[in-house]
């Protein structure tokens, strides 16, 4: 797994007025919480960060004022039209430790022949890891699948040291059947066609 290394600084204003400052000195608001600590209050350089959170998952080494922080980020919010940072969830953890995180789940292969889809009741896959070995990614086989097809939680192999934090009888793929476009009615057919005489 990627990890990275930022600079924070700790931040004692809040509210909307002092998340607009931030953003002009392009920095993030964040709240670094974890092992019963009281929540620390920084702000982060919002490019290093765009760029370490195309990593799922991934490790920051944080420096806090010369204190150094392990943390993983675990609620990440977004401006809805432009995407940039509004605010980061940081969970500070240790080397050893087991934490809770979703995984992206990639799709290889060609499904049989025919007008099959992909039904992806999960995109991530919940899993249980090593906090300083938290896999990038799963790879899931559709080779040869055809309508009727599932894909369990338990038929995903994991990492070493990675466990499923879901019921391995869960459906994470589901192969279905294209739904072919229904005819329109007759009645919708001849108004169409008196329409176009008309026109």
């Amino acid at each position: 797994m990627a990890d990275v290394n930022i600079s924070a600084t700790i931040r004692n204003e809040f509210g909307k007025g002092s998340a607009r400052r931030l953003r002009r000195e392009e920095k993030v608001p964040a709240v670094i919480y974890g092992h019963g600590a009281e929540p620390v209050h920084v702000a982060l350089p919002s490019y290093d960060m765009m760029m370490a959170l195309k990593t799922p998952n991934v490790l920051i080494h944080l420096d806090v004022a010369g204190k150094k922080e392990l943390v993983i980020p675990k609620a990440v919010q977004r401006e809805a039209i432009r995407g940039f940072l509004v605010h980061i969830d940081l969970l500070t953890v240790k080397r050893g430790e087991k934490v809770n995180v979703e995984i992206p789940i990639h799709i290889e292969g060609e499904l049989a022949p025919g007008q099959n889809l992909i039904e992806h009741v999960y995109n991530s896959l919940p899993v249980e890891a090593e906090a300083t070995h938290i896999p990038e990614s799963v790879t899931v086989s559709v080779d040869g699948l055809d309508v009727g097809d599932q894909i369990l939680a338990k038929d995903i192999a994991l990492p070493s040291g990675t466990s499923l934090a879901i019921d391995g009888d869960e459906t994470v793929i589901s192969i279905l059947a294209a739904q072919a476009e229904e005819p329109a009615a007759e009645g919708e057919e001849a108004a169409e066609g008196e329409a176009e005489a008309g026109e």
